[in-house]
C-alpha cells in the first residue's frame, strides 16, 4: 500500500504515518512546518520530506490513499493534484475507520476525561494480555507512539474528538468512527469557534450516540456519565438495539496520601485520584468488561496506572510540596482538576496558575463560563497573551475583565510571563501544592523547570 500525508507533521497525522510505516506501508507527507518531535521522529523513520511545502508531483496515480490533514487548505496544490486523478481522500479518522473495519472498537467522547479514559482501557487490555489497535491524544507511559495499528488485533481504542475533520469535511470526527462501544464522559460547552451553540454543541454528542453500530453478534453498547445532564440527553439518542448504562464513579475513600477504590468486598489501592478520575475509572472498567476484561483484572491493572502526560502529572514533589502539571483549559476541566486537587490535599494550600490558551477560552464573552471554577484553590493566577488575542483577530479584553469573570477571592491576572513567573517564585510553597494548568506553555516557560525550583526551594 502506497500512501501519502498532506499536513503529515501534526500530532496525531505523524503518529499515523508512523503506525502505517510499521505496517509496512509505504508512506510519504508533505507540510509546510515541522515541529519536535514529529520532525525527527518522521527523520529517522525515512518519511520526513527533503524540503517542507506543497509539491504537487509529489501526488501520483499509483497512490493507494491520501491522508488529509486537518491544516490543510481546500486549494492545497497537492489536495487539488489528488483530486485531478480521482485518488481516494481520507481524512485521518475515515482512514482509522478503515484501518480498523472489521475490528470491535471502543471509542470514548466527551467534553473533558476522554484521554485519560482511554489510557486507562489501554493500560488494562495490555495488562490482561490483549492485542489492540489505538489512538489516544497524548503520549503514555508504556506506549512509543499515540496511534497503534496491527494485521491481528481484533479490539481498536479510540479516543473520540468532537473537532472537526478537515477543510472538505465539517462533520465531527468522532462521527466517522461507527463504534460498537461508546463512552461519552460528559458534555461542557468547548470549541465555541465551530459550535458557536449549546445546541449545536450538545447535538454532536446525540449523533455519536446515534452511531453506535453492533459487533458480529454483539450488540453495540453506550457508557454515559448519568450524573451530567447533557450526556444524559445525548444517551437517549442510542440506537434502540443497544445497552445503555450509565455510571456515577468508583467508590473510593483517602487515607494520607493513598487513595482506596472500593469495589464489593474488594479494595484497591490506585495511583490517580479525584472524583472526576473515578467516573473516568468507572467508564473504562464498563468499556473493558464489555470486551472481555473482568472488574478485577481491571482494578488490579489499576495499581500501576500512572496517568497520562499533562493529566494530573505529578512533576515533582518533596515532603512539604508536590507539584502537578493538568491539561485543563475549559471550565469544567479547570474545576474538576482544582477540586480534585482539594479533595487530595485537604489541609495544604494549593497555588493554582491557568493559562487562557485555547480559541474558547480566549473569547471575551465565554470568559463569564469560568466562574468560581478555581475556588478550591487559595491562590489563583491567570496568564493570557494579548498578542495571541490580537493574532486570532478577536476582542481584546483586559486583566480586570478575566478577574472579574473568574470572581476568586484572591487571584492576579497576568499578561507578561515574566511577571507571572516572579509572582509564583514570591510565594512561600511550604506544605503547599502547585497546581500548572494550560494547553500551552505559559508563551515560553519551562513548566517543569519553574516547577522543580520553587517547590524546591
Amino acid at each position: 500500500m502506497r500512501v501519502h500525508f498532506i499536513a503529515v507533521g501534526g500530532s496525531v497525522m505523524h503518529n499515523l504515518a508512523l503506525a502505517l510505516h510499521d505496517k509496512g506501508y509505504m508512506v510519504t507527507g508533505s507540510d509546510d512546518e515541522f515541529f519536535e518531535p514529529s520532525k525527527s521522529r518522521l527523520e529517522a523513520a525515512g518519511i520526513l520530506p527533503n524540503e517542507t511545502g506543497w509539491h504537487a508531483e509529489r501526488i501520483t496515480a499509483d497512490l493507494d490513499a491520501v491522508i488529509l490533514g486537518m491544516h490543510a487548505m481546500e486549494d492545497n496544490p497537492e489536495l487539488e493534484r489528488a483530486r485531478e486523478l480521482n485518488l481516494k481522500i481520507y481524512s485521518f479518522p475515515e482512514y482509522l475507520y478503515e484501518q480498523t473495519a472489521n475490528k470491535r472498537r471502543v471509542v470514548v467522547g466527551g467534553s473533558h476525561g476522554k484521554t485519560t479514559t482511554t489510557a486507562m482501557i489501554m493500560h488494562a487490555l495490555r495488562f490482561a494480555g490483549l492485542k489492540f489497535d489505538y489512538m489516544v491524544g497524548a503520549q503514555l507511559e508504556g506506549f512509543d507512539r499515540m496511534v497503534g495499528l496491527s494485521h491481528d488485533a481484533e479490539i481498536a481504542v479510540f479516543e473520540g474528538d468532537e473537532y472537526l475533520t478537515s477543510t472538505l469535511d465539517r462533520r465531527s470526527k468522532f462521527l466517522h468512527y461507527k463504534p460498537n462501544v461508546a463512552i461519552i464522559t460528559g458534555v461542557a460547552w468547548d470549541h465555541v469557534n465551530v459550535f458557536p451553540t449549546w445546541e449545536g454543541y450538545v447535538d454532536q454528542f446525540r449523533k455519536f450516540a446515534a452511531s453506535i453500530v453492533e459487533y458480529d453478534s454483539h450488540s453495540g453498547s453506550l457508557i454515559y456519565c448519568d450524573t451530567d445532564e447533557a450526556a444524559t440527553e445525548a444517551s437517549h439518542s442510542a440506537p434502540a438495539c443497544a445497552n445503555v448504562i450509565g455510571y456515577k464513579g468508583l467508590h473510593n475513600e483517602t487515607i494520607g496520601d493513598r487513595n482506596i477504590v472500593i469495589l464489593g468486598d474488594n479494595r484497591y489501592e490506585v495511583g490517580v485520584f479525584g472524583r472526576h478520575n473515578m467516573q473516568n475509572m468507572q467508564a473504562a472498567m464498563l468499556a473493558c468488561e464489555r470486551v472481555g476484561v473482568s472488574n478485577d483484572t481491571f482494578m488490579n491493572s489499576m495499581k500501576t496506572f500512572t496517568g497520562a502526560a499533562k493529566r494530573l502529572q505529578l512533576i515533582n514533589s518533596n515532603e512539604k510540596a508536590s507539584a502537578y502539571l493538568d491539561f485543563a483549559h475549559s471550565p469544567s476541566k479547570l474545576e474538576a482538576t482544582t477540586k480534585a486537587v482539594r479533595e487530595r490535599y485537604p489541609s495544604r494550600k494549593i497555588v493554582a496558575i491557568m493559562e487562557l490558551h485555547t480559541f474558547s477560552s480566549l473569547q471575551k464573552n465565554f470568559l463569564s463560563h469560568y466562574k468560581g471554577t478555581m475556588d478550591a484553590a487559595d491562590k489563583a493566577y491567570v496568564f493570557f497573551n494579548p498578542e495571541v488575542v490580537e493574532h486570532k483577530r478577536m476582542e481584546m479584553f483586559s486583566p480586570h475583565d478575566v478577574a472579574v469573570a473568574f470572581a476568586h477571592p484572591d487571584m492576579d491576572v497576568f499578561t507578561e510571563s515574566s511577571k507571572l513567573v516572579e509572582a509564583i517564585k514570591a510565594n512561600s510553597y511550604d506544605n503547599s501544592v502547585l497546581l500548572i494548568m494550560t494547553s500551552g506553555n505559559l508563551n515560553g516557560v519551562d513548566i517543569k523547570k519553574l516547577a522543580t525550583e520553587v517547590i524546591n526551594k
